[in-house]
């Protein structure tokens, strides 16, 4: 299978096109992943019931945010190393990264499935998840866990490819998993009448699809970065820099996904129709949130490639223009959330409490999305330049601990919806302000020539 879609990012021309032009397979590749979710708790919340759908999405999508969000950081870090040995030309160097990195994910992935298999109902309890429904939530997650070593690889595998300059070959292949991803949960939740084990089982089969059309597409490529079975093996200087960039992206992610698990407590505390609300946020304004996280995976491979070819004036530029493109984007999709908001809600649940609760959520979140554009792309481009572990530090703080001291003071005193919203337009804030003064003051271009030594 020839691929003609890689691309060297370090190549003279237009910086603000070649990067809209690789982020937007991306863009839409993540925005089609958003739609299948919004599909998923569609199918859910029409056909199973308000209640599945809090199992579903409440407390399980916090722990799988927290353990599985964790390495599929770390894949994003790891393939840093990839980008910008892709830039440097050092061919045999990107097969043998490549191929260390999916062995090593695949390993954890095993381990990680056992683990949360054995843990999902503990970690359900110790999130003092509502009992109506703790049953249905650790079915769907011993069944989400069995696919993990396929959600590990697959990812490892598209931030390869992105990598070395494809951008299209993981969407072609993300439309064919959602696709099958449906089309299961429609049959086995409305024909087989499985509920939410149907769910879970779709996306296990279709993260297996998308693991093994991705294995492919790296075995039987002409292009340089062509890998064989010689190359899923472990190799210590390749590992070495993969988790120096990969583990603080990851515990980045884990920070998150501990703020958000507290917040689920709170969110726990003020009933079912909340939690459900606060599940169906995620599927109206998840959009945002995939276009953000794709422009970001562009920014990190732009500036790796650029650092590794030694082209430092385009990752300066990239910068200025990566936060403009930002803006225009977030202010897009931001007014088309709250104009779409309710029609798309009517759609989504027949409860009238839920679709309420979830546009007063809206309101609280999408004017305040501006802020994160800072966030985004200079954590991306840092990230593309070697340097995680101070903006992991930086996030942790801001925005994670942040975000905990508020629910345990404020919200704690106050108790209402409106005071757990706002915990993340203030978290943003503060961040912003962090992350501009280490960006002015950081050497963040000089931790670019670590990854490259041999």
């Amino acid at each position: 299978m020839k691929n003609n879609k890689t691309k060297s990012l370090a190549a003279d021309g237009v910086i603000w096109k070649q990067l809209f032009i690789f982020f937007l397979p991306i863009a839409a590749g993540t925005c089609i992943q958003q739609l299948y979710n919004t599909v998923d708790g569609l199918i859910v919340g029409r056909f199973v019931g308000t209640t599945a759908l809090a199992a579903v999405g409440g407390s399980s999508a916090q722990i799988i945010n927290l353990m599985i969000g964790f390495f599929v950081a770390a894949t994003a870090g790891a393939s840093v190393v990839i980008a910008q040995i892709f830039g440097a030309g050092r061919t045999e160097d990107v097969q043998k990264a490549a191929g260390n990195a999916i062995t090593v994910f695949g390993v954890i992935g095993v381990l990680l499935a056992v683990i949360g298999f054995a843990a999902s109902p503990a970690m359900l309890t110790l999130l003092r998840t509502p009992a109506d429904t703790i049953e249905g939530a650790t079915l769907y997650l011993r069944i989400y866990f069995i696919g993990v070593p396929s959600i590990l690889i697959l990812n490892m595998e598209s931030n390869t490819l992105r990598a070395v300059g494809d951008s299209v070959g993981p969407f072609l292949f993300m439309v064919v998993g959602c696709v099958t991803n449906i089309v299961l949960d429609f049959i086995f939740v409305l024909v087989f009448q499985m509920g939410i084990a149907g769910v879970a089982v779709a996306t296990v089969i279709s993260q297996l699809v998308n693991m093994t059309l991705l294995t492919m597409r790296l075995m039987r490529t002409k292009e340089r970065y062509r890998l064989s079975f010689r190359n899923f093996k472990l190799n210590g200087v390749y590992l070495a820099n993969m988790m120096r960039l990969g583990l603080p992206s990851g515990f980045q992610s884990s920070m998150y996904a501990v703020s958000n698990m507290v917040i689920q407590i709170g969110v726990n505390s003020l009933g079912t129709v909340v939690v459900a609300s606060w599940t169906m946020t995620s599927k109206t304004d998840g959009i945002f949130w995939a276009v953000s996280n794709a422009l970001g995976a562009a920014i990190t491979s732009f500036i790796g490639q650029n650092l590794g070819a030694g082209r430092r004036d385009r990752a300066r530029e990239c910068v200025k223009q990566g936060l403009i493109l930002h803006a225009v984007i977030t202010v897009t999709v931001s007014a088309l959330i709250l104009l779409a908001g309710r029609p798309l809600l009517t759609v989504l649940t027949g409860d009238q409490a839920v679709r309420d609760t979830t546009f007063f959520m809206m309101v609280c979140f999408v004017p305040f999305y501006i802020l994160w554009t800072i966030i985004e792309v200079l954590s991306a481009v840092l990230r593309g330049a070697g340097d995680t572990l101070r903006p992991f530090l930086i996030i942790s703080l801001g925005i994670c601990v942040f975000r905990i001291v508020w629910v345990g003071t404020l919200f704690l005193y106050f108790h209402t919806l409106f005071v757990l919203c706002m915990s993340y337009a203030a978290s943003w804030f503060v961040t912003d302000v962090a992350m501009v003064l280490y960006y002015k003051k950081g050497k963040w271009m000089d931790r670019s020539g670590r990854i490259l030594e041999k």
